[in-house]
């Protein structure tokens, strides 16, 4: 499979997130484009999930620890992890997760 994700329709999943979607049969991939000030409230999933940052400045929580992540950042999250997020500035994010994201098809 070949993807280019700037030719992939982007998809709001949530309030201020709008994302390109990719998945495989065990993984999904989200490029994210976020708004300044959009929010992800505290949550938790079987998937296990990294994050990096690719532009802008992402306030993130994971396990009660709240840390400013900047491009080139990484932050893993294991299954079940609560976590949350906010964007500081507009941001542009990618996240893995495994397995696929049924509720992000």
């Amino acid at each position: 499979m070949d993807v280019n994700p700037n030719n992939l329709p982007s998809k709001e999943i949530m309030p201020g997130y709008h994302g390109k979607l990719v998945h495989t049969a065990t993984m999904s991939i989200a490029f994210w484009e976020v708004e300044e000030g959009a929010v992800v409230p505290e949550h938790s999933h079987m998937n296990e999930q990294v994050m990096q940052v690719l532009e802008g400045e992402f306030e993130f929580t994971l396990d009660g620890t709240t840390n400013v992540y900047h491009p080139g950042d990484i932050v893993v999250i294991s299954s079940w992890q609560k976590h949350s997020g906010k964007a500081l500035t507009p941001c542009k994010l990618m996240d893995i997760f495994s397995p696929v994201r049924e509720e992000y098809k």
